[in-house]
């Protein structure tokens, strides 16, 4: 008897284990994914000349 309970241990242990794997390797493609959108994002803004348009607005008529 205690030799099945060991191997049930076992097993509880290792799927603990494997779904605690799961979990940071989640985690990581998360961080990964906010970590190169907000590089896209510094990176985008820093290659806009659009913005600077916009505070001129009034020296421009309108179209249609």
């Amino acid at each position: 008897m205690p030799e099945k309970a060991t191997r049930e241990n076992e097993m509880f242990e290792y799927e603990i284990a494997t779904a605690r794997r799961a979990d940071l390797i989640r985690e990581a493609d998360r961080y990964r994914a906010v970590r190169e959108a907000k590089k896209a994002a510094r990176t985008s803004r820093s290659q806009e000349s659009e913005r600077t348009v916009s505070r001129h607005r009034g020296l421009f008529t309108r179209a249609a």
